[in-house]
């Protein structure tokens, strides 16, 4: 006899870093699964410490982990989860990102600027990552930045369909926030039985982050309910001259209906005081209480990612969870 054979059996891993535990669990309870028991802490110069309490040998391991603030403390955590994984013979690394770091900062603007949203994808193929899992990148050229698979999930459809379920029976209008994302907007019409369409012609100041200038509407949105739809919402400054616009141009009502919902300062102020009626997104990233408000509604974005690992790990087709559109 010159080898021994066996018949191996997959292993299906979920792991989390601290930065939104809470989703990571409902992932992990939705596949019937607990999230792997693991050590991780701060040393007192502020490095980060990971070590799992289980064998991982073997395993088909997802990593779950939101970018949120402290977005670079995160990040790290996420890399060292990785490597402790490659280090501990794991099988597969799938990287599970609902929110990917420094997806704005996809090309460069200006001279000598650099495109950090390429870094992030190099960082995490050292680490060892052998796929990404990411939902509603800010453009969709990232996935080309990562050197494997890349699984890009769409929020779409878990806020289409609760915008139509709530709003259905008004006449409404799809409105873009600029025209770089009309492209989205018309996925959001097919889904609002052929809602028309719109989008606010804005300009930006490349050398003032997080500030924008809306200028117009371009289309008829006259006596419409307002979808106004995003991929995130930061500061809200985009998102609340948009509305505004939009009202001043005889609109009905906004929803603003965006994925990621960073909500950096002054976005709640500004939102709370927005002409909107309601604001739609979901749980990619943590939201504090004190960060939530009446007009607020978040959309639980785990059954998309569980169904997702599901697909991959069984050899599927994530592509499915999309009626063939991702």
């Amino acid at each position: 006899m010159t080898s021994i054979k066996r018949t191996t059996e997959k292993n299906l891993m979920v792991f989390t870093g601290r930065a939104h535990p809470d989703l990571a669990e409902e992932v992990a309870s939705l596949l019937g699964i607990t999230l792997v028991p693991t050590t991780a802490y701060d040393f007192a110069n502020s490095e980060i410490y990971v070590r799992f309490q289980e064998s991982v040998r073997g395993s088909d391991a997802f990593v779950i982990q939101s970018h949120t603030a402290p977005v670079n403390e995160w990040i790290m955590e996420h890399l060292i989860m990785v490597d402790a994984l490659k280090r501990a013979s794991a099988k597969r690394i799938t990287v599970v990102m609902p929110f990917y770091g420094y997806a704005r900062q996809d090309k460069k603007h200006r001279g000598r600027e650099p495109i950090s949203a390429r870094l992030i994808a190099d960082l995490f193929a050292t680490a060892g990552a052998d796929r990404l899992i990411a939902v509603d990148l800010h453009t969709a050229q990232i996935q080309g930045f990562f050197d494997g698979p890349v699984d890009h999930l769409m929020a779409l459809p878990i806020l289409a369909d609760y915008v139509r379920d709530r709003y259905g029976d008004q006449q409404l209008a799809v409105v873009s926030p600029d025209a770089g994302r009309i492209k989205v907007a018309e996925q959001w019409s097919s889904r609002l039985g052929g809602a028309p369409l719109a989008f606010i012609h804005k300009t930006r100041d490349i050398t003032r982050p997080n500030e924008s200038v809306a200028n117009r509407v371009v289309g008829d949105v006259t006596g419409r309910i307002c979808i106004l739809v995003d991929d995130m919402i930061d500061t809200g400054g985009t998102i609340v001259k948009a509305a505004e616009a939009l009202m001043n141009d005889g609109a009905a009502g906004v929803v603003i209906a965006a994925t990621h919902a960073i909500l950096s300062d002054p976005a709640l102020d500004r939102l709370k005081n927005s002409p909107a009626v309601e604001v739609v997104v979901t749980n990619t990233l943590p939201i504090p209480d004190d960060r939530q408000f009446d007009k607020l509604t978040v959309l639980s974005i785990a059954p998309l990612i569980s169904r997702a690992i599901q697909e991959v790990f069984e050899d599927g087709s994530v592509t499915s969870l999309f009626d063939g559109q991702a």
